[in-house]
Parts: structure tokens; sequence; C-alpha cells
């Protein structure tokens, strides 16, 4: 839901003052509906998945869930439903929030979200260098990997209905459809 005609920045961004969740895409200020109950089930369970997975290697780095700000730009605030912040990149953490690309991106995509998470935060996360980004479809019951190579994404492992994703720069993460859906 578009909600008013101006640039907005990042600055325009916490001046905010209400309890909504708004994101900030290419200046313009979108609210974010509270997410309905199967969006918070995959989202438990691949939370679940990840943190197991980073608890046995030796903790390289951390999985932080939605409502958490991503500033790639001062034009360009975004809240993805899970990021994972590698040791190299925790430095870029400061006031509680990330300024710069995380190295993984999950969006579990709703109707109204489509064509932003698929179509718009897309490109920005591709030009922004986040290594992964994961598409998750709960009505298809699909998940799209995407990894950065020379600057574009290019498809790394997709399922659909049944089958197993695979993480490129987590390695040893490998996800089984039946688990999240």
């Amino acid at each position: 839901m578009k909600v008013k005609e101006k640039i907005w920045t990042y600055r325009d961004y916490l001046e905010l003052n209400d309890d909504k969740r708004y994101e900030v895409i290419k200046g313009r200020l979108y609210e974010m509906p509270a997410p309905h109950f199967e969006h918070q089930k995959i989202l438990k369970k691949l939370t679940y998945i990840l943190i197991s997975l980073l608890e046995i290697n030796l903790r390289s780095g951390e999985v932080i869930l939605s409502p958490f700000d991503v500033i790639l730009s001062e034009e360009t605030v975004v809240q993805p439903d899970i990021v994972f912040i590698s040791k190299e990149n925790l430095k870029n953490i400061r006031g509680g929030r990330l300024f710069g690309p995380p190295d993984l991106v999950v969006e579990i995509v709703s109707p109204t979200s489509y064509y932003r998470d698929r179509y718009e935060k897309f490109k920005i996360y591709e030009k922004a260098g986040i290594k992964e980004y994961w598409l998750v479809y709960p009505g298809e019951k699909a998940v799209e990997v995407w990894v950065l190579k020379e600057g574009k994404y290019e498809l790394y492992s997709i399922a659909s209905g049944e089958g197993k994703v695979k993480s490129k720069i987590l390695k040893g993460l490998e996800v089984d459809l039946k688990e999240i859906f």
C-alpha cells in the first residue's frame, strides 16, 4: 500500500511517530501490513533451521527477524523477513540497525507483496550486493534461492511442492520443503 507521494529518506523514516511498520523503497514509503498466520509459521520454521545450523557451525554470524531495519541507502530502508549477517559484517550494525547489505535475505511472499518482493526488492538487493536472496511462496509451496554472480542474481536452487533447496553461502544449509510448509 503506497502511503504518500514525496521522496522519503531515512531521516524522514526515523521521524515517523506511530506504531505502524514501514519500508522506504527508492524514496517511496510503504506501510507494512501485519503478516498472516501461515507467513509467521513459515518464518518460525525457517528461523529455527537457520539458527540450529549456525549453532553447529561455530557461530558464523547472526540471524535476525523482522522488524529490523536494513538501511541500503538514504532512500531505501527495508525490513526483510529474515536476514543473515556474517561475523565480518556485524560491524555495520549501529544504533540497532544494519547499515549496508546483509549476506542473506529471506522474503516470504504474500499476494500483496509479490511485485515488491519479486521485482523491486530483487533489483535493490542485487544492486546492493546481497549475496543470496531467498523467495518463499507459501501459496505455491515453493522456494527460490538466488545468488549473486558478477553483480547479477542467478537462480541457484529451486523446489516446488516437494524437494529441497540449498544455500550457497551457508554451507550445510539444505531445507526440505516438508519442514517449512
